[in-house]
């Protein structure tokens, strides 16, 4: 394929997706593709290579139901998506913490040394260019953050596959992490839900797309 038949079959793909309300609940995603999408979240960037996420995909009907009660957002994408997806946010992802240590060492394979001298760095980043130790919400909404960039890889991954999806905030996030908590999802308070999101097929064809023009969002400096 040449870089034109590239750059259009990405561009169609963003036509393509659209915020699906309600999917076919008959046909579901392979398996193949599923795990095609789950990868595009794994091997997602993050902020200094953190990965401060999980990702849930909830099955589980019983568990959708629960879910659905406290998600205005959501009434028709759960009880029909093929997948549904929660991604957490990581609620302490300090620079001082044994994960950001294992994260930089066993995972990035850091040497040892060069993760102490950086050390000061992670602190002066998080600490002061960032402010992220002002509040523990900081803390959790710049992990959220790092969520998004899966969230949308997911997304674009799927409409190229030509599948649909749905990115959620529309829920009580309190009520949320409740739940899940006592369902065993959080890791005894460890994440926090940041947004979620439903995979499937649609049943409708949407609106056309609508966005405003180049000229108005985007600005060359030069």
């Amino acid at each position: 394929m040449n870089q034109q038949a590239k750059r259009q079959e990405l561009l169609d793909a963003f036509e393509f997706r659209h915020a699906t309300k309600s999917f076919d609940p008959d046909r579901k995603v392979s398996d193949e593709d599923f795990h095609t999408i789950l990868e595009a979240a794994r091997l997602s960037p993050s902020s200094v290579g953190l990965e401060p996420w999980k990702f849930l995909v909830i099955q589980n009907t019983e568990l959708r139901e629960k879910m659905k009660a406290i998600s205005w957002g959501a009434q028709g994408q759960l009880p029909t998506a093929s997948h549904y997806v929660i991604l957490l946010a990581r609620k302490n992802g300090r620079y001082d913490t044994e994960y950001f240590w294992n994260q930089m060492t066993r995972v990035k394979k850091i040497p040892e040394e060069t993760v102490r001298k950086m050390m000061d760095r992670y602190a002066s980043f998080q600490g002061e260019d960032f402010k992220l130790f002002e509040s523990d919400r900081a803390l959790f909404d710049w992990a959220s953050k790092q969520t998004y960039i899966a969230l949308g890889n997911m997304m674009t991954t799927a409409a190229l596959l030509g599948i649909d999806s749905c990115p959620i905030e529309g829920y009580d996030q309190a009520a949320m992490d409740e739940l899940l908590e006592k369902e065993g999802l959080l890791e005894n308070g460890t994440y926090g839900v940041s947004v979620m999101a439903a995979f499937g097929y649609r049943v409708q064809d949407p609106r056309p797309k609508a966005r405003r023009s180049e000229d108005d969002v985007i600005q060359w400096v030069k």
